[in-house]
């Protein structure tokens, strides 16, 4: 069985396929496959005011247009002193001339003067699950910590370098990967979502 990620991403793909490993349909692991892999070349707009509308419009629509199952996640950093910026505004934040490093310096230059105990911050994540007749299950994963006064790390990608996750003490991008992957937020969320997903194979 065939199931797909509304990514174009094969590395995401592949950590889909990582963190759901023991998923099973009729005793075999599911083929994971890709908006690639599958010819589809329209691009969903992330009009929602949430990652769970942006993540529900994506797995809808992917899934009536693939007649397959189909998962889709938003996500991003909500930073309280902030306002809960940047949000699902995350991947753009600042415009489309910033990358990685530009965004996640403009959320330092943002903080600058604001203590430690005040930069308490969160990665939230949400999957959306929808099967090509449009039932819909979601499920979120939260990674609770802070944001820290410069980028630390060589490792993940996005905000990691400044985002010292609770109870760690160092930044996720110097966290090694198999711990990253366990207390994510898209990990958290997946491993709510895996009953659904059993329900839903088993019939």
């Amino acid at each position: 069985m065939q199931i797909l990620v509304a990514t174009r991403n094969r590395g995401k793909l592949r950590e889909y396929a990582d963190l759901l490993a023991s998923l099973r349909a009729d005793g075999q692991p599911p083929e994971w496959v890709t908006l690639t892999d599958l010819g589809i070349e329209r691009e969903v707009e992330e009009t929602g005011a949430t990652f769970e509308e942006n993540a529900v419009l994506k797995a809808r629509a992917y899934a009536r247009e693939s007649g397959l199952l189909t998962l889709a996640d938003d996500s991003g950093l909500e930073v309280d002193a902030l306002g809960g910026e940047p949000g699902v505004y995350s991947a753009r934040y600042g415009g489309p001339g910033l990358d990685d490093v530009g965004r996640y310096r403009l959320l330092l230059r943002k903080l600058a003067g604001v203590s430690a105990g005040q930069r308490a911050a969160r990665f939230r994540c949400v999957v959306a699950v929808s099967t090509p007749e449009g039932e819909l299950f979601t499920s979120d994963g939260v990674c609770e910590g802070q944001i820290g006064v410069e980028p630390k790390g060589e490792n993940g990608f996005g905000y990691d370098p400044v985002f010292i996750a609770e109870g760690y003490g160092v930044t996720m991008a110097e966290l090694p990967l198999e711990v990253k992957n366990r207390i994510s937020h898209r990990a958290l969320a997946l491993r709510a979502v895996q009953p659904t997903l059993e329900a839903i194979l088993a019939g």
